[in-house]
């Protein structure tokens, strides 16, 4: 009797342990995306069909400490970006909290930044956002939170990162841009990733997501 609860442990290790395999391995590389549906392709750093693929424009916009913020800003690094807003009583203050999470995870990696727009410009001037910075303990050098034009703004979220849901619905900036997605961007400018930012989990495959780009090649 004593042997087979010995085997029966053995059987319980080893399960674990092939579980443990499994949830902690993940692919080489991370798909690229171009459009609103999210459909990964599949293709290899230097791939022909990666001259034309679709990449974050350039833009301007300033941030918490007044600085100019540009696509020149994040050259050869790779971002995370969200869209939030400062008087937000509902999902921003947990996507806050989680990108303070990722600040933290690569607070001394010069590689990876982020990038927080607010999506009411109009009252998240450069003051508020450095109070709010300042309640955060965002670091200015690694976190920019970023106000400017409105159309400027609200074109990115749904037109360059596509972070909202497309119902095939035609929007302005009259309509209110909300959304928890976050969305990660590399050294190219092109997207490799959108995570629920409110999900505990999704930040952590982010961050892993991020390790992945940093070792391609």
């Amino acid at each position: 009797m004593k042997k087979y609860s010995i085997l029966f442990l053995v059987c319980i290790l080893l399960s674990c342990k092939e579980e443990t395999k499994v949830k902690t391995s993940r692919v080489a590389t991370l798909p690229y995306y171009s459009e609103a549906s999210f459909t990964p392709h599949w293709l290899y750093k230097g791939d022909e069909e990666l001259k034309n693929f679709h990449k974050i424009p350039s833009f301007s916009l300033v941030n918490q400490d007044g600085k100019k913020v540009t696509e020149k800003t994040f050259e050869d690094k790779i971002y995370i970006t969200d869209f939030f807003f400062t008087t937000c009583p509902g999902i921003c203050p947990k996507m806050t909290a989680n990108m303070s999470v990722l600040q933290d995870e690569f607070i001394n990696d010069d590689e990876v930044l982020l990038l927080s727009h607010s999506v009411t410009p109009e009252t998240d001037s450069i003051q508020v956002l450095k109070d709010y910075a300042e309640a955060k303990d965002v670091v200015s050098a690694k976190w920019h939170l970023v106000t400017g034009e409105r159309k400027t703004i609200y074109d990115l979220g749904r037109k360059s990162y596509f972070v909202e849901e497309n119902l095939g619905e035609e929007k302005t900036e009259d309509d209110f841009l909300h959304t928890e997605n976050f969305v990660l961007i590399d050294k190219d400018k092109h997207i490799r990733g959108i995570y629920n930012g409110l999900n505990k989990t999704a930040v952590q495959q982010l961050i892993t997501d991020v390790k992945t780009l940093k070792n391609e090649k």
